[in-house]
């Protein structure tokens, strides 16, 4: 179990049914959708300040199966414990950006699926303005 729990009332769902109206994004559709995660994530800066002990290093890790699609996406080889890093997470966004601008999806290996665009979207805020370098994703027990 966790020793820290963040509850944000962000996810890719909700992002995709508030911001996009298109299975691929257009860039204004990131644009606001970023502008209102963002203020979300320093609400959530502000409260892992006070939960994280004095000298303690917060080291999140996710079992979501999402997560593990957008890694696996990034590059990141299958196994029972994967490390997404912020650099391979950031190629990945730039992908989605350029299929955004009309570059076609399957260019880029990525799904027309607002859901992704939206879970990714949360996903780079998070390891940006948290901020944190990696995500550990494990296997579900």
């Amino acid at each position: 179990m966790p020793s820290v729990r963040l509850s944000l009332p962000l996810g890719g769902e909700r992002i995709a049914r508030q911001f996009f109206r298109h299975a691929v994004p257009t860039p204004l559709e990131l644009e606001n959708a970023i502008a209102v995660v963002e203020d979300e994530v320093h609400v959530a800066h502000q409260q892992l300040q006070g939960l994280l002990p004095g000298g303690q290093v917060w080291t999140p890790w996710s079992a979501d199966a999402a997560l593990h699609d957008l890694a696996t996406l990034a590059g990141v080889p299958p196994g029972a414990q994967r490390v997404l890093t912020l650099e391979a997470m950031e190629r990945l966004f730039n992908r989605l950006a350029a299929v955004a601008e009309g570059r076609p999806a399957a260019h880029e290996g990525l799904p027309e699926d607002p859901v992704f665009a939206g879970t990714l979207l949360v996903l780079r805020e998070l390891m940006h303005h948290l901020p944190f370098a990696t995500l550990t994703l494990v296997n579900r027990p």
